[in-house]
């Protein structure tokens, strides 16, 4: 009667989600603070005040027909232009408003730019370890995941790997950096040698092969990271941003898509995103939400407590044992298992009140995914166990 495979995904939810949930049933029966709830990508980091102020302005002085009314099918035309100044100004691009589709977050981005380029049986490349919901996009357009190993250690993309992964097929390649869940940056040099190769597959199978860019944690950076801005390395780029992390919006589902005006028959493209967001029925975001954005276009929430929060835990396991990926930026600390199998090790971790991803489910078995986007204060208090739990091994 109903679609068997949307059937089914409704009933299962993520693995991310799933231990979301199971967290909050044991604070209702134990205590929230006897939890220790690292699974889940969720700001907690408040957004700026400039976000208040903003929504506070609008409410008070905007026409409320207008603030709470459509705007145009991709966006109001001054939000996108003042979004297209500021990235111009900030990475010396030529983008303009008509380069520029407002979206309902990172997922709306991902999602209307994946049914624009994709038809049934194109590839698409991912690396690993790489954001799960993308093999859920894929499925839905009819294409087909291709799942790259990274470097070990490092987790850089591996230009062998990634050269033997490229076939006639390929139609496009997802960048997530900084990596969700290894908070790994991809260097510069990385995105030169990944762009030269591209450019060489283009030419040998004679047609576009579309970057991708999934960019949720652009600004989560520490230590004067760079982070290159892809569209200026690689002409065929589409930007996916959101301002979930960068202003602590997760729940207000806000972000847009850049057309790079480098791509191959730049209108043509624009267009599908527009047509792809029109049969999806990702028109017009959140009217309130892009003059909010606008509005703080410059801002940020305060990244330092994540900085914080990475130094605290990276430094602590490292101390106790445990291997980790030093993560560059985003909030998550990509942590080896200390047995095999990652699942069993969670399943572990639970015994110490410890709620952990195992990373299989992002491509990469035996680590694990630990979010500091929490209260300080809780991962100083789950250090004991974290430690309790390293020693069960060590013994």
């Amino acid at each position: 009667m109903y679609t068997e495979s949307l059937v089914k995904l409704g009933k299962v939810r993520s693995e991310i989600r799933e231990l979301f949930e199971y967290g909050n049933k044991r604070k209702a029966e134990i205590g929230a603070d006897k939890v220790f709830d690292f699974s889940i990508g969720n700001p907690s980091v408040p957004a700026p005040k400039s976000v208040d102020a903003a929504i506070e302005d609008l409410v008070l002085n905007f026409d409320s027909v207008a603030l709470h009314g459509y705007t145009s099918a991709q966006g109001d035309a001054g939000v996108r232009e003042t979004i297209a100044d500021y990235t111009n100004k900030r990475f010396g691009t030529t983008i303009t408003a008509d380069h520029i589709y407002m979206t309902c977050g990172a997922a709306a981005s991902l999602t209307i730019v994946l049914n624009a380029v994709l038809q049934k049986d194109d590839e698409c490349i991912v690396f690993t370890p790489y954001f799960p919901e993308y093999g859920v996009f894929l499925e839905r357009t009819g294409g087909k995941l291709v799942a790259v190993q990274s470097e070990d250690k490092t987790f850089q993309i591996d230009m062998n790997r990634f050269e033997a992964a490229i076939t006639d097929k390929t139609k496009a390649v997802i960048i997530n950096s900084p990596n969700n869940p290894s908070g790994v940056v991809y260097t510069e040099d990385t995105i030169q040698k990944m762009s030269a190769l591209l450019k060489k597959k283009e030419e040998e199978y004679g047609h576009p092969i579309f970057v991708i860019t999934d960019e949720p944690y652009r600004e989560l950076v520490y230590d004067n990271t760079k982070v290159p801005y892809i569209i200026n390395y690689y002409d065929n780029t589409f930007v996916c941003y959101s301002y979930s992390k960068s202003l602590s919006l997760p729940g207000e589902r806000i972000g847009y898509i850049v057309v790079s005006p480098a791509m191959i028959d730049e209108e043509d493209a624009y267009a599908a995103v527009c047509g792809s967001a029109r049969a999806l029925g990702y028109v017009c975001a959140s009217s309130m939400y892009q003059r909010v954005v606008q509005k703080c276009i410059d801002q940020t929430a305060d990244i330092s407590i994540y900085k914080r929060n990475r130094d605290l835990l990276y430094n602590a396991l490292t101390d106790m044992g445990y291997e980790c990926v030093y993560p560059d930026g985003a909030f998550y600390l990509f942590v080896k298992a200390m047995e095999e199998d990652s699942q069993k090790f969670c399943e572990e971790a639970k015994k110490h009140e410890l709620l952990l991803v195992p990373a299989d489910s992002f491509g990469t078995p035996g680590y694990v995914r630990v979010s500091y986007c929490v209260q300080t204060e809780q991962i100083e208090n789950a250090l004991p166990e974290f430690k309790a739990l390293a020693e069960s091994y060590q013994k």
